[in-house]
């Protein structure tokens, strides 16, 4: 089958196989998605700047139906190899016809990139996952590892050091979206640029309250029960148009570190102070009381069943799209009341 792993993929876009004819890249993390699509359309060695061999498709905007598959068997005007980009792709049943007449009869000489957003095992992943000719690269949202490695690409071209607090707000704030994580690491080393140290205040000063669309305010609510945060942090994030499926994953990712924290707490025995003290990685200073306060609230039991519960949302959410909004608000409130009553 063609496709690789979300950790897999950057090393692939690096040496391509151009044995395949079209790439399919999608998943929930959007920025990603674009970052590596682009990545991938540069490694083609086609002038991008190109007007005749590099064509670009908006799938979202009406006009040819039949475009992709149009364009994809041209002759270019002047020769050479040709890049057909398609951005927005979704699970429309006429995209993925045209994929699966491309994949059987592939055109000579010309690259497919189609980027989209998350989709379901169905439809065109399927057609492209189990061709020879198309690749299936997913994105999804970064691990701690990803954002380390990110925030180290990004200061190690400035030949700026970041403090130990300086890293570790960031990485509690980043991560939900690669294209906003870089963004904000790219503000603050101009912030700093040319102090040989980028300090915690360098950091807040162009974070502000950074997860500038309130992650860290909505999971500390929901993991200390504390309603009234609750509904300003969604408030807010709601406002700032965040994205849901990025929360999902900032939420389960704060459960699943306070699933191994617990674990810890049990097996040696110590308090929830010491356990979060000597977290690794470290857990930002501003943090470690809300997290104590969790890990007295929280029972094994109850994070996984908090995890199962998360999961069956993103799979209802990815089910109903346009509910979306309503799952995450209705999951977050549940989870938080009943670290409401725990308390």
């Amino acid at each position: 089958m063609a496709q690789i792993k979300n950790h897999e993929a950057d090393r692939f876009i690096a040496r391509p196989d151009w044995s395949h004819a079209i790439f399919l890249i999608y998943g929930p993390d959007h920025g990603l998605a674009a970052e590596r699509a682009a990545a991938l359309a540069r490694a083609t060695g086609i002038d991008l700047d190109d007007p005749f061999n590099v064509i670009r498709i908006d799938a979202g905007v009406g006009g040819d139906p039949d475009r992709l598959i149009n364009e994809a068997y041209t002759v270019g005007m002047f020769g050479g190899r040709r890049l057909i980009w398609m951005r927005g792709a979704g699970a429309d049943r006429q995209i993925a016809d045209q994929v699966e007449r491309l994949l059987a009869d592939p055109p000579p000489d010309t690259i497919v990139i189609i980027e989209a957003g998350d989709l379901k095992k169905g439809g065109v992943r399927a057609t492209v996952e189990k061709a020879r000719a198309g690749m299936a690269i997913p994105c999804y949202a970064d691990n701690e590892r990803d954002i380390q490695n990110l925030i180290d690409q990004t200061f190690s071209g400035t030949d700026q050091r970041l403090e130990l607090d300086a890293r570790q707000f960031l990485m509690s704030h980043l991560g939900g979206d690669r294209a906003a994580s870089r963004a904000e690491l790219e503000k603050v080393a101009l912030y700093a640029l040319g102090q040989p140290v980028v300090s915690l205040g360098d950091v807040q000063a162009v974070c502000g309250d950074a997860s500038a669309l309130g992650f860290d305010d909505i999971s500390l609510a929901v993991l200390t029960g504390d309603l009234d945060g609750l509904d300003r942090a969604v408030t807010k994030f709601e406002s700032g148009g965040g994205a849901p499926s990025a929360l999902f994953t900032i939420i389960q990712r704060q459960f699943q570190l306070l699933d191994r924290l617990r674990a810890d707490m049990d097996r040696e025995g110590k308090s929830p102070a010491a356990i979060v003290n000597g977290a690794r990685p470290p857990i930002f200073f501003a943090r470690r009381k809300a997290m104590e306060r969790a890990l007295s609230i929280w029972t094994p039991r109850a994070i996984r069943a908090a995890l199962d519960r998360l999961r069956e949302a993103v799979l209802q959410a990815r089910r109903a799209r346009h509910l979306e909004p309503d799952v995450l608000r209705m999951t977050l409130l549940a989870l938080t009341v009943q670290s409401a009553r725990r308390r």
